[in-house]
């Protein structure tokens, strides 16, 4: 099969495409012949998590496709089934945190943009049927950690005021359907004008400059909620724009990792600070539910072919895209 394979040099330079043997399934998986996948900002990180010492990896975590084989002991699985993968393995209930052992697909073990991936058969789900192919396979990474994010940390409800900095990742666009689907007042933030328009088109009720006064152009209005997934060029913003005990869940850092937040600010205003990430598979059949009852499909920027990958990784690492973007496997 045809995969994409980082080996020998960090970064893009140790991508290829490269013909890799097709898996076959042990006792409980399945094998998913992949029809479309998606691309996240994870897999750039991996690019240089994984060393040019290591094994050759096949990336990606995102993807659905349909069951060609099933391995012994696999009881709820048939072949010709259509799927979507949950990208997260060994995190079943929900819990505060994931447990020991939890690993993501795409790295430490082989993902999924190739022609196939084994699946461990407890961790592929019914796809959608209101979701076509290539909208069901980016969806898993982004709309987790976007699920998790809103309901299980943020526990957004009705009427509540929600902030979403840095609007455009595949998973803000989730957080933004989420929010709204659920009748809470939106707000985002972009440093393009584009962006800004776009979220206004799905939904948002007011977009904002990132770099501009956020208290001045949000007309003084504080946060209920704020989902920042930024990181340190925006975090102590999203404390200062949330109301007394409010609540700030974060679960990005692509613009730094190290903050410095106002501690008597933080205790005197009785605030919740947050961490989240990706999500349980308990979670993942919720949030199954809940875009089928919302109607709700991730907003695809781009599809691509494995061929043209490197068109693929510059627009993400650029941030150029709004939504998610994916690859057709052929």
């Amino acid at each position: 099969m045809k995969a994409l394979v980082h080996e020998g040099a960090s970064g893009v330079n140790g991508l290829s495409l490269q013909q890799m043997q097709d898996p076959q399934p042990k006792a409980g998986e399945v094998i998913v012949k992949l029809k479309a996948v998606g691309l996240n900002h994870r897999d750039l990180f991996i690019l240089d998590r994984h060393k040019s010492t290591e094994p050759p990896l096949i990336i990606g975590s995102d993807g659905a496709g349909v069951i060609e084989a099933v391995g012994a002991e696999v009881q709820d699985v048939r072949v010709g089934d259509s799927v979507i993968i949950n990208p997260g393995i060994g995190w079943k209930d929900n819990t505060d945190a994931p447990p020991e052992g939890f690993t993501i697909f795409g790295h430490p073990h082989h993902g999924t943009f190739a022609g196939k991936i084994a699946v461990p058969a407890e961790y592929v789900a019914p796809k959608p049927e209101h979701l076509s192919w290539e909208e069901a396979g980016v969806l898993s990474l982004s709309a987790l950690t976007a699920y998790r994010a809103m309901f299980t940390k943020g526990k957004v409800q009705a009427g509540m005021k929600v902030l979403i900095p840095g609007i455009g990742s595949g998973v803000a666009t989730f957080l933004l359907q989420f929010a709204k689907a659920v009748g809470a007042i939106v707000y985002v933030t972009s440093r393009s004008a584009e962006k800004c328009r776009n979220a206004l088109e799905l939904g948002a009720d007011k977009a904002i400059d990132s770099n501009g006064d956020w208290d001045q152009l949000l007309s003084g209005e504080k946060m209920d909620l704020v989902i920042d997934s930024v990181g340190a060029a925006t975090i102590n913003k999203s404390l200062r724009q949330v109301t007394q005990g409010g609540t700030v869940v974060t679960f990005g850092a692509s613009a730094g990792d190290v903050a410095q937040i106002n501690l008597r600010d933080f205790f005197y205003g009785q605030l919740n600070l947050l961490g989240s990430t990706m999500g349980s598979h308990e979670e993942f059949l919720e949030m199954l539910e809940f875009i089928k009852e919302h109607d709700i499909k991730p907003i695809v920027d781009r599809a691509y072919s494995l061929d043209n990958f490197n068109d693929a990784f510059k627009r993400i690492e650029a941030s150029d895209q709004f939504g998610k973007i994916g690859f057709i496997i052929d």
